[in-house]
Formats: structure tokens, sequence, C-alpha cells
């Protein structure tokens, strides 16, 4: 795939959708890199729901840390995995609290050193919180990237590279959520639904739906 066809497809996302956001409900970095820590295996919708109440009760890192483990477990164990998804959220508010005076750090080794807090995870913080260009790659991502040939790539590394790499600057800001969003509602994981596709005529997948 050539520059002009990446430009054009990142200028139709921009046209449909110029300020796309997060399907996380978050209103402080930490909330949000709480939600994003929690949304591992699970959908944005889950996590929202337990994350209302969990949020209407602890939303600082001393308010969870002070709640434990057993305490967080109560408001998430509706989402996947929450035994372990709370021992890593209390564990990193207890670190946010004691070395970082209660905020999240802007920077991704500091990010990446919390528990449960992998790459993905820290770009999508540096990114959403922090305004950075950065770009994490998720299943959406990496099958959409792959898929129309915009960066593609055999593991989650080289298409993070790729995109920062092709994707012109002026999307960047905002590229992460368009290709989630895109990957999550069009350019579907069993069967794309390539007759409603924005891109479609720019899109190299020879398998396309109709």
């Amino acid at each position: 795939m050539n520059k002009e066809k990446r430009t054009e497809i990142f200028a139709r996302f921009q046209q449909a959708n110029p300020e796309p956001k997060t399907e996380l409900e978050y209103n402080t970095p930490f909330e949000l890199l709480a939600a994003v820590l929690l949304s591992a295996q699970a959908t944005d919708k889950g996590v929202n729901i337990a994350t209302r109440k969990l949020f209407a009760v602890a939303n600082t890192p001393a308010a969870i840390a002070a709640l434990g483990v057993e305490g967080v477990e109560q408001y998430i164990k509706t989402i996947g995995l929450f035994r372990s998804k709370a021992k890593h959220l209390v564990q990193t508010a207890e670190i946010l609290r004691d070395q970082y005076n209660g905020e999240v750090p802007e920077n991704r080794e500091a990010l990446e050193s919390l528990p449960g807090v992998g790459r993905k995870t820290a770009n999508v913080v540096l990114n959403t919180a922090f305004g950075q260009l950065t770009m994490a790659v998720d299943t959406h991502i990496f099958r959409v990237s792959n898929r129309t040939g915009i960066a593609p790539g055999k593991d989650v590394l080289a298409v993070e590279k790729g995109l920062l790499k092709f994707i012109p600057q002026e999307f960047m800001l905002n590229a992460h959520h368009w290709l989630i969003l895109h990957g999550r509602y069009v350019c579907k994981a069993r069967k794309p639904e390539c007759a409603r596709c924005s891109i479609l005529d720019l899109c190299e997948f020879k398998k396309k739906t109709t």
C-alpha cells in the first residue's frame, strides 16, 4: 500500500469521526489506567459496568490500595481473570501512591514497570490520557492493519512499528481509536462487512465480502 492510499484512508476516518474516543469510561489518567488494566480478555462494556461501581467507591491509587485485593474483587468479579486483575490493580495503586505521589507517570518505562501493565496498556494511556503519538495494537488493530494492507506484520510489535512509520503524522493522535472502531464494528474478525466499509476501494484485502 502506498502513501497516497494510507493518507486517504485516514482522511476518510477523520471526516466521518473527527474526534474519536475510547469506549472505556474514565475521568482521570488513573481511572483510564485501571480500566485498560481490567480490559484484557474482556469487553469495554463489561469493564464499564464494573468500573462505574468501583470508581464510585475508589478512584485514586490511595483509595484502591486501601480497598485491598478482596475489596476490589467484589466490584470486578463479573470480569474475566478478576482475581489476578484485582491483585495487579492494587499492587499498581500502591506503587503509584508510594513512588509517584499518586500520579500516573507519563513515560513508557515507568508504566511498563507497573504490575499487569504491558506495552499495549502503556501505549493506550500515553496516547489517550497524555496525547502522545503512540500506537497500541490490540487484536482489532492487528487484524485491520494486516487485512487492509495499511501496515502488515507478523506480530504485534511489527504492526506497531509499521503503523508508526506509515501513518501520516497529522492522523497519528487519533489513529488508534479509528482503527479499533473500524475493526470492532466494520472489519470484523469472522466476516468483515465490506458492503458498508468507507475505505472499500482503498483496502487491499483480496477476499472482500459482498
